[in-house]
C-alpha cells in the first residue's frame, strides 16, 4: 500500500468557517499576532490571551468539516495516510482521519505554564486559576512564535517515506513546516493545492493547482 503525507494549512479550514491566521494587515481577528500567539504577549497580559483562545474554540465547535477533509479521510481506503496539519482545529479527526500529527498544537487540549508535556484534554474556556496538575496555570496547547515545535522531528520522518505528498491549502512561507516538502525523495510527485501564487521549489515532479481545497482536490491524479 502506497504512503500518501498530507501537509494542510489554514486554507482547507477556511472553507469551513475558521479564520485564517494572519489577514492582509498582518492581523488576526484585530489583534497583533505576537500580542495573542508568543510567550511575551502571555507574560504581558494573560488574560487578552486566553480570551483569545476562548473564542477561537467556542467558534471551532460551530464549524464543520468539509469536503476536502472528508476527501482525505477517503484516501484512507486506499492508501497508507499521515496527515501533518499546521492547523490547530480538530475538523482531520472529525472527519474520520485517523493518523493526524498536530505540528502547532490543539485547540481542545492545554497545557501546564511550566511543563509544556502536562497535556490535558480542554473543551471548555480557560481562565486565570485553571490550574495543572503539577498546580500551575493552564494555557491553550499551542506553539507559539519563538517556541519549539515538538513534533517537527517525526513530520520529517514521515515526510522521508512518502510515496506522494499533497500540500493543501499552505502558503509554504511558515518555517520549519514549510521545509517539510524538501525532505520527500527527489522524483516523487508533490501535488501543491492553493488559490493563491505561490513561491514554489524548481521541481518538475512538483504539480501546482491553483484552487481552493475543495476543488482542487477534484483536479488531483493519484
Amino acid at each position: 500500500m502506497k504512503k500518501i503525507i498530507v501537509l494542510t494549512g489554514a486554507g482547507i479550514s477556511a472553507e469551513s468557517g475558521i479564520s485564517t491566521f494572519r489577514d492582509a494587515n498582518g492581523l488576526w481577528e484585530n489583534h497583533d499576532i505576537m500580542e495573542v500567539a508568543s510567550p511575551q504577549g502571555w507574560r504581558n497580559n494573560p488574560e487578552l490571551v486566553l480570551n483569545f483562545y476562548n473564542l477561537r474554540r467556542r467558534q471551532l465547535k460551530e464549524a464543520q468539516p468539509n469536503a476536502a477533509h472528508h476527501f482525505l479521510e477517503q484516501l484512507e481506503e486506499k492508501y497508507k495516510v499521515v496527515i501533518i496539519t499546521q492547523n490547530v482545529d480538530d475538523l482531520h479527526e472529525r472527519a474520520g482521519s485517523s493518523n493526524v500529527i498536530h505540528l502547532h498544537g490543539e485547540l481542545l487540549k492545554a497545557r501546564s505554564v511550566e511543563n509544556e508535556n502536562s497535556i490535558i484534554d480542554w473543551t471548555e474556556d480557560i481562565n486565570l486559576g485553571d490550574l495543572a496538575k503539577d498546580g500551575v496555570q493552564l494555557r491553550p496547547h499551542i506553539v507559539w512564535f519563538g517556541e519549539m515545535v515538538p513534533m517537527m522531528e517525526s513530520a520529517m520522518e514521515e515526510v522521508s517515506t512518502a510515496d506522494i505528498m499533497l500540500v493543501i491549502g499552505t502558503s509554504l512561507q511558515v518555517y520549519p513546516a514549510a521545509s517539510l516538502i524538501d525532505y520527500m525523495e527527489h522524483g516523487k510527485p508533490i501535488f501543491v493545492i492553493d488559490p493563491n501564487s505561490l513561491t514554489i521549489p524548481n521541481n518538475p515532479y512538483i504539480k501546482v493547482i491553483q484552487k481552493k481545497a475543495t476543488e482542487g482536490i477534484l483536479d488531483l491524479d493519484l
